[in-house]
């Protein structure tokens, strides 16, 4: 097998998504559009490779209770194409059994959460699920499955933080015998049709396919176009550019401020990391050397710090994506630097002040480079769980095609199904402009992952979430990336040797 690179990953990403939405986005009307070869994704997978779960190059290391954190009304489903159960297949299997998630909140979540009943109609299973912002999310995982006694049988991860330390706990179950089970998957799952970088970002170091994929998320640049047009400033395409735009839209006494981002710590070390992209640095390399208290690391920083402390709201340093939606969505900021799949209550006339005034822009180029942020989500089933048979049949219909025709019509997020972006129905009733749709494209050829590919992420995140937070607060860039990189470097180190 060869070694899997990020250009082979992003090309299986992103190649058939380009032709066939630039083609569906065209004046033509949309029809189904067969996928593309790409010179660099390597040899297509054989059906019968995909369809075992194997990936196809090597991998890189109303019953349902729900929180009220999703907060939303249910979207409508009946515009993406509907997947029809395969018959002879028994979904009714497990009816009379209940199953307990622990899923994320996002807007890919939000999607399938105000289906559950749909789910319970098909199987009889009972879901309890309990949705929760990441942060939280993620400490509840770590310390269930420590504790080898979770209380969920079913739940999201997010590669870009926990796929290490989950796969050298070997937490959740290994999906390759079920999917290659005709008597455990419907023929309706078509495992072959996920990308194949998507189930390679899936695919732990030593082979086991332990979640089903999600979504592969791109960050861009949301922008204001009404504030930028009243003051006759144009779209930034370079971080300068857009240190530029934030100081010249600032306008604190009308309560508009020049750009958001996220200053809680641990979720803000992203937007540092992505920042440094432009440099064509990575905080930790593939050789897992720290490149995080250089000049070009500094650099990055002094940018963040002067974003978020001179034009950022009051209280900043406390928010995560959802309050930098929240207030975007308020019409009270000119940029909001984040990932793609929150668009959709942007667009949402019943949630947002600036439905049709919305700029989806590339991530910003720094002096060396332009990259775009890449981070992705799969489904997985706790291996201790002691319903890994309805567990199973969750994921299979959470991961469906529906659902990602979905993401793609509605802007909930990167879709991680070939099919989704041939969808007709779905590419005829966008609720995104093709702006968004063109973004999203192209991002997906400039992707590089957003943090370093290291067992101890969450340490990572936390411990230069702190340095950042305290640069909102003044304290000096190098000063503060100096400690936590003496303070991080045994930690990395540590996890190195074990």
């Amino acid at each position: 097998m060869r070694k899997l690179t990020r250009r082979t990953l992003l090309a299986c990403i992103g190649s058939t998504a380009g032709a066939a939405i630039l083609s569906a986005c065209s004046s033509a009307p949309p029809s189904p559009t067969a996928a593309p070869s790409s010179p660099t994704a390597g040899a297509a997978a054989s059906p019968t490779a995909r369809a075992a779960g194997q990936p196809t190059v090597a991998p890189s290391q109303p019953t349902a209770t729900v929180s009220a954190a999703t907060g939303s009304t249910p979207t409508p489903i009946a515009q993406a194409t509907e997947v029809k159960p395969a018959s002879g297949f028994d979904w009714k299997k497990y009816k009379g059994e209940s199953i307990d998630a622990l899923l994320v909140l996002a807007e890919y979540t939000k999607l399938r959460v105000n289906a559950l009943q749909e789910f319970e109609d098909l199987t009889g299973i009972k879901v309890n699920a309990d949705v929760v912002p990441e942060q939280q999310q993620r400490q509840k995982q770590i310390i269930e499955f420590t504790s080898g006694n979770p209380s969920f049988d079913v739940t999201d991860e997010s590669w870009h933080v926990t796929k290490g330390l989950f796969g050298k706990g070997k937490w959740l179950l290994d999906l390759r015998d079920m999917i290659k089970d005709p008597n455990q998957t419907s023929p309706d799952f078509d495992f072959a049709d996920f990308t194949d970088g998507a189930v390679n970002y899936a695919t732990q170091a030593d082979g086991r396919l332990d979640t089903i994929p999600l979504a592969v998320d791109q960050w861009i640049l949301y922008w204001n176009k009404e504030i930028f047009q009243k003051k006759g400033v144009q779209f930034p395409k370079t971080l300068d550019e857009m240190v530029a735009a934030a100081k010249a839209l600032n306008d604190p006494s009308n309560r508009i401020y020049g750009f958001l981002g996220r200053g809680l710590k641990n979720a803000n070390t992203p937007v540092w990391t992505c920042f440094l992209q432009g440099w064509d640095v990575q905080a930790i390399d593939s050789s897992n050397v720290m490149h995080t208290n250089g000049e070009e690391a500094i650099a990055a920083a002094k940018i963040y710090q002067e974003l978020l402390s001179k034009y950022a709201p009051p209280g900043v340093n406390g928010y995560n994506w959802n309050e930098c939606q929240a207030n975007f969505s308020q019409g009270t900021a000119a940029m909001w630097f984040d990932g793609i799949g929150f668009t959709a209550p942007l667009e949402d006339p019943s949630k947002s002040k600036v439905v049709g005034k919305v700029g989806y822009g590339l991530q910003p180029a720094g002096p060396k480079a332009q990259h775009s942020g890449m981070f992705g989500n799969g489904i997985g089933i706790a291996a201790n769980s002691k319903k890994q048979g309805p567990a199973w049949l969750f994921c299979q219909w959470y991961a469906n095609k529906k659902f990602n025709s979905l993401m793609l019509q509605t802007g909930a997020g990167s879709p991680v199904r070939n099919s989704a972006y041939k969808d007709p129905e779905a590419l005829a009733h966008l609720k995104v402009p093709k702006e968004w749709v063109d973004t999203l494209v192209q991002s997906q050829k400039i992707g590089q992952p957003g943090l370093p590919a290291i067992i101890p992420v969450t340490e990572f995140r936390d411990i230069f979430g702190i340095a950042l937070n305290n640069m909102i607060s003044g304290a000096d860039p190098k000063s503060e990336l100096d400690k936590a990189t003496e303070q991080f470097k045994p930690i990395l180190e540590k996890s190195l040797k074990s």
